[in-house]
């Protein structure tokens, strides 16, 4: 049967696999895997259900140094599976699960960069934005598209938007549900770095390595701090006190040597 999801795609659900989040963990780095390829990787209700959860198990692993969200094959995501716009699901409308799965990335303890293909739209965009980073390949498309469908943007979500290209840039995306490309997602904010064709895998696995190998005390301080967290100054001072970080890492730079950090949180 043919459907619709948030990129305006029509799919046919009898041609993929399992919806689901997929992940994995290798060398510090974790990658999660939005997996609905016949859909293009549209998010159904159990798939937001499902990710917090696994989230909230890879914040919690002391393996897990930097997070990496991507999708299934040559999409990202292509937004909420609209047949899940109807009513409450288990008490709880499409909308919250879709927030709760946001606000839980965003939360992350560590470093989270999202590695985007293909349609990165309404739900798949709102999840991107939670991520710390965006790295994207050339021919990326991305939209907020709430006003295609007379649905209030969350709260949350809108000043997340905003935080990252400007007011009048997430009037634009939200008052018009259009699409952007990867140029104008680079110039306003929304996206960090644009690949070439084939080459987004191997940028991204190359920068998580940094990541991982970086002072997850720097790390994490930073992260509350942007977050308008300046009441955890103090906080971070006695924990960088105590960590040894700031030692090694002087000492790693005099010897030219690559630093090993211990901080775990």
């Amino acid at each position: 049967m043919d459907r619709t999801n948030e990129a305006g795609n029509r799919t046919n659900e009898a041609d993929g696999a399992e919806p689901g989040v997929r992940h994995s963990v290798a060398d510090g780095v974790a990658t999660v895997v939005i997996s609905h390829p016949a859909r293009r990787n549209a998010m159904t209700a159990a798939m937001w259900r499902e990710l917090p959860g696994l989230l909230d198990g890879l914040g919690r692993d002391p393996a897990v140094r930097v997070l990496v969200l991507t999708g299934d094959g040559g999409t990202f995501c292509a937004g909420a599976d609209i047949t899940s716009l109807g009513p409450a699901v288990a008490e709880e409308s499409p909308q919250e699960l879709a927030v709760r799965a946001e606000e839980a990335l965003a939360a992350f303890p560590r470093p989270s960069l999202a590695a985007v293909r293909g349609y990165c739209v309404g739900g798949g965009c709102q999840l991107a934005a939670a991520c710390d980073l965006r790295f994207a390949e050339e021919g990326a498309s991305f939209g907020v598209t709430p006003a295609k469908l007379g649905i209030v943007y969350p709260a949350a979500s809108t000043r997340r938007l905003v935080s990252l290209v400007g007011p009048a840039t997430a009037k634009y995306l939200l008052f018009s549900g259009e699409l952007i490309g990867t140029e104008r997602a680079l110039r306003t904010g929304l996206i960090d770095e644009v690949l070439p064709a084939g080459e987004l895998g191997r940028r991204v696995a190359g920068f998580a390595r940094v990541l991982a190998a970086r002072s997850q005390l720097t790390q994490a301080a930073a992260k509350e701090f942007a977050a308008g967290r300046a009441d955890r100054e103090a906080h971070w001072a006695q924990q960088a006190r105590g960590s040894g970080d700031t030692a090694e890492g002087v000492a790693a730079f005099l010897e030219r040597r690559p630093p090993r950090f211990t901080w775990g949180g």
